[in-house]
């Protein structure tokens, strides 16, 4: 499983504020995703020893990773290691590969790298091959709605009866039913025709992955149309525990000196600037 074309504890999140789901209002503007609490004060490493610190990616995960125009490896995840390195004082010992996808594994386990960079979700099989950091990006599920018509929260009762569209048998379908159980499911097999039948008028809302509504939603398609309503909502059950970087099983004691610099990187502001710079429509 990975995040390629990603109990009643459902948390609605902005900035560094949990709000209670269907409860506190939504701010006005959506937001930048804070997920570490600054008053924790994590350990800085020393990686003095070690040789080379060696991230191992892809090519086509945009905006996570691309080649761009003049071929040279571009993205989120290209700026956020180089940046992990400067805080980590190893950036002259830093190095960023690209390979195929079915080739990072293997890459990692014969030593040819120290971690990935590219999306591998932490999931109870795969914390049995890699250590992972914490968690670096999460990916909420939200509503859109027409500009003219968005609700903000609450937004339980608001739903009721609406008709909602939804990708047929994906996980937002699933949480969409148990958690707001009051709504008209419309299911659809293509995001295009979701997007087409919300622009016509014929459903009131969507409801899936906020990365790729803010996606449309900036895009020529929308034409301006529509617009986040209610959310953002965080349910690990349903939707995963989010990205993370992954390490060798045998090597949690690099994954914890991730999770210090992630935490430098968030508290001093360069996390926000990489998410402002390739998310220039929040999903948050």
């Amino acid at each position: 499983m990975t995040f390629r074309w990603i109990s009643l504890a459902l948390i609605s999140m902005l900035v560094g504020a949990a709000l209670p789901f269907a409860g506190v209002a939504h701010a006005a503007q959506p937001q930048v995703p804070v997920l570490w609490d600054a008053k924790e004060r994590l350990p800085k490493p020393d990686l003095s020893a070690l040789p080379r610190l060696r991230f191992l990616t892809t090519t086509d995960f945009p905006p996570f990773n691309f080649l761009d125009g003049a071929g040279r490896l571009s993205g989120f995840h290209i700026d956020l290691a180089r940046a992990i390195c400067a805080e980590l004082d190893v950036a002259e010992k830093c190095q960023i590969q690209a390979l195929p996808w079915n080739e990072l594994d293997g890459a990692l386990q014969k030593g040819e790298g120290e971690a990935i960079i590219a999306g591998i979700a932490a999931t109870a099989e795969s914390r049995t091959k890699y250590a992972f950091s914490r968690s670096y990006l999460q990916f909420p599920a939200r509503f859109i709605m027409p500009k003219t018509k968005a609700f903000t929260e609450p937004i339980l009762d608001k739903l009721r009866s609406k008709r909602v569209g939804v990708i047929a048998g994906s996980a937002h379908e699933k949480m969409l039913r148990d958690y707001f159980g009051t709504v008209q499911v419309v299911r659809f097999d293509k995001p295009e025709e979701l997007y087409a039948d919300l622009k016509a008028g014929k459903i009131d809302a969507a409801f899936g992955d906020g990365m790729r509504f803010a996606f449309w939603l900036g895009g020529s398609d929308a034409a301006g149309c529509c617009r986040f309503a209610g959310g953002p909502y965080l349910a690990p059950e349903y939707l995963g525990s989010g990205m993370a970087i992954a390490t060798r099983i045998g090597d949690p004691a690099l994954a914890a000196a991730f999770d210090y610099a992630l935490q430098e990187i968030s508290i001093k502001g360069t996390f926000a600037e990489f998410y402002l710079r390739y998310f220039p429509v929040s999903f948050f």
